[in-house]
């Protein structure tokens, strides 16, 4: 059997760790494409390193634009590579315009579409991830969902014949990472200048566009990380970056000290040496939200 993996974003190299390593050792044929929707080094290139994931096989470069820009590259790119390959299965991941882009490109060829992480969903229609979800799940032939609530949003959708109860692979990759990194396995993560490892500090991440896009959002969630009484050690994807130079917001501030993203397993250590602690803000949460190390933070 040939399975195609379309990925592209660091959540989905995430996911592909644990699918990549039991394809290993079998019979099956395991090809993986790599979009370049997230095409910064520091969100994408570090992760197959820091995974143990094998290089791709197929790298569209595809980068950055609008939403349907982006899809609309990634299809036109993928459409010819999966007429080539003729793959018995086409396996997309996640909520981002690589998952809907890989899934339209294999339907519109009749190839059987796999969709890990199925049936999640907002129930927010400003997301496009919500759009990317739902369009992927009733296109796709099989449903891998991650939790019994994700089946019953697929049930309520008529999807429950195609749909399967795989459990989180997100979960299995966190807990194998974090056993690593506690063996030593993993060198100590490159935190942001000013921020003492030895001392009591947060992780935060901050990229999502209903944060980063509006200014007053984005000023308050900065001046509200930075009146935090312990360094905050945030993790400045370039969506940050970018918008933060344009609203005229200095990043580093108070008790924020910015630097550049970590690759996955670093993550895992830093949220490790905050004893279990980090922020990540997300869809217009205000103030942050505590959450356990091993959550995702993406």
């Amino acid at each position: 059997m040939k399975v195609v993996s379309v990925v592209g974003a660091r959540p989905q190299l995430v996911k592909l760790a644990p699918l990549a390593a039991a394809f290993q050792g079998t019979d099956h044929e395991h090809v993986i494409v790599h979009t370049g929707q997230h095409y910064d080094v520091d969100l994408s290139d570090e992760f197959f390193s820091g995974l143990g994931i094998p290089d791709p096989d197929v790298h569209l470069g595809v980068g950055s634009g609008s939403h349907g820009v982006q899809t609309g590259a990634v299809l036109a790119a993928l459409d010819p590579i999966l007429d080539e390959m003729k793959p018995d299965w086409v396996l997309v991941y996640g909520d981002t315009n690589s998952t809907l882009a890989g899934a339209v490109a294999a339907v519109k060829q009749h190839l059987r579409v796999a969709h890990l992480e199925a049936g999640l969903r907002s129930f927010n229609r400003r997301m496009p991830e919500e759009h990317n979800r739902v369009l992927t799940d009733h296109a796709a032939d099989l449903l891998l969902a991650p939790t019994e609530e994700a089946m019953r949003h697929l049930a309520n959708e008529g999807l429950a014949d195609r749909a399967v109860l795989a459990g989180d692979v997100m979960v299995d990759v966190c807990l194998r990472v974090r056993d690593a990194v506690l063996a030593g396995e993993h060198p100590a993560p490159v935190l942001p200048e000013g921020v003492n490892p030895t001392e009591p500090y947060l992780v935060a991440t901050l990229h999502r566009a209903e944060n980063t896009d509006d200014p007053a959002r984005l000023g308050a969630l900065i001046e509200a990380l930075g009146s935090l009484p312990v360094p905050v050690a945030l993790l400045a994807h370039p969506r940050l970056v970018a918008r933060a130079e344009a609203q005229g917001l200095k990043l580093t501030h108070g008790s924020v000290h910015a630097g550049r993203p970590l690759g996955y397993a670093e993550m895992v250590a830093a949220a490790e040496l905050t004893h279990g602690r980090l922020y990540e803000i997300h869809n217009g949460t205000t103030p942050p939200v505590t959450r356990p190390a091993r959550a995702s933070a993406n």
